[in-house]
């Protein structure tokens, strides 16, 4: 899926004019100062209906605003521009001001290696996408400390409950009652600002009937905690965190007796199965005021990296940010989850197998920025 809007993309075709000319002329040329006007212009347009604009590097391919880019000659210019200077990720937030452009420009045009080029702003923020984990995170014995419990004070029993009403709505084909996701969503985002390890936020399963809310949250809390560690945040970090909540919601139109099946399902029963990510995908189309990532998440989060999962992708179909970030917080919460059929996996086991399925089931780059998040649990 590209951007449609053709103003990032010619923010990206000013970016590389602009510096270009810098370069050769000087910033008072007058040519660049016209750059420079139609930048901040494109800008102010785009960041009009938007807090931020995202350009991130992922696996080489430049994401704009959480969509994979088709590959052209201009925007392979910027991937090497990007590369050439050790940024991975760039973030352009709304009210930028003209000097904060100029700044910006000039860091581009600046030869590669220059100390200080990559000043971050107010409104202009440089970043990588690895995610990075103090060495005293963990303490001195190699277990990490904190409670789950005492993190999560408001995953409560009304909680719960707000979350069953929400789906029981759903299953008599009812509105979405999008404001009680949205409450739990901005709960959780208040809790990962308090604690830079997500895995000590993780919600227990405490009983068999708690799965659905209980795999949800966790989802949710390791997309939030991927996507910001990716310099995404405001409204976008919190729809990131929406479609989370709601991945797995086409399992409701599912009949129940083979959503809870302890055992395996009969080709019949999982051809069924298979066809929840369209119905909860169409749902989510159909409600109002519900962020347009969720639909996507919950139609792709079982495709695969390499689109041999379920439903049926044409060829060439360029996956959703959000919808990687969502098959890795998935894979790792169900393998991790004691079912009435199966154990949890160890921590080893559940690592060695997503880094088998790295490039073939879940997105490389993205699986290795994952395993950072695990590293003060690994530590002997």
């Amino acid at each position: 899926m590209t951007v449609t809007a053709c103003n990032p993309q010619q923010i990206i075709r000013l970016l590389l004019a602009a510096s270009a000319n810098v370069s050769l002329y000087g910033p008072q040329h007058p040519q660049v100062v016209r750059l420079l006007a139609q930048l901040c212009s494109q800008l102010e347009s785009v960041l009009e209906s938007a807090e931020e604009l995202s350009f991130m590097m992922v696996d080489n391919e430049l994401v704009i605003n959480h969509q994979p880019q088709d590959a052209c000659l201009f925007l392979s210019r910027i991937v090497e521009l990007f590369k050439a200077r050790g940024i991975e990720h760039l973030g352009i937030s709304r009210g930028i001001t003209p000097p904060e452009v100029e700044e910006l420009v000039q860091a581009l045009s600046t030869r590669p290696g220059t100390d200080g080029q990559l000043a971050s702003s107010e409104h202009v923020r440089f970043g990588r996408l690895e995610l990075r984990l103090d060495e005293n995170e963990a303490d001195g014995c190699g277990e990490v400390a904190g409670s789950p419990e005492a993190l999560l004070p408001k995953l409560s029993e009304q909680e719960l409950e707000q979350f069953n009403e929400i789906y029981r709505a759903v299953k008599r084909h009812q509105k979405l009652r999008l404001g009680g996701v949205v409450e739990m969503v901005n709960n959780l985002v208040d809790v990962l600002r308090q604690e830079s390890l997500p895995l000590l936020v993780l919600a227990t399963l405490r009983e068999s009937d708690e799965y659905t809310f209980t795999h949800s949250t966790n989802v949710c809390i390791l997309n939030l905690a991927q996507a910001a560690a990716l310099g995404i945040k405001g409204q976008q970090l919190k729809d990131i965190g929406i479609a989370a909540m709601l991945h797995d919601i086409g399992k409701l139109f599912i009949p129940e007796e083979i959503i809870t099946k302890p055992g395996a399902l009969t080709d019949a029963e999982f051809k069924l199965m298979q066809e929840h990510p369209v119905r909860g995908a169409r749902y989510l189309m159909e409600q109002t005021g519900a962020p347009r990532i969720a639909a996507i998440a919950a139609y792709e989060h079982h495709a695969k990296f390499d689109l041999t999962g379920y439903p049926s992708f044409t060829p060439g179909w360029r996956l959703n940010l959000g919808s990687h970030l969502t098959m890795i917080s998935d894979f790792f919460d169900a393998t991790r989850t004691r079912r009435s059929y199966r154990e949890p996996l160890p921590l080893d086991q559940i690592m060695n197998l997503m880094g088998s399925l790295a490039g073939s089931h879940l997105h490389p780059d993205l699986t290795r920025n994952f395993f950072q998040l695990l590293q003060p649990l690994t530590r002997s």
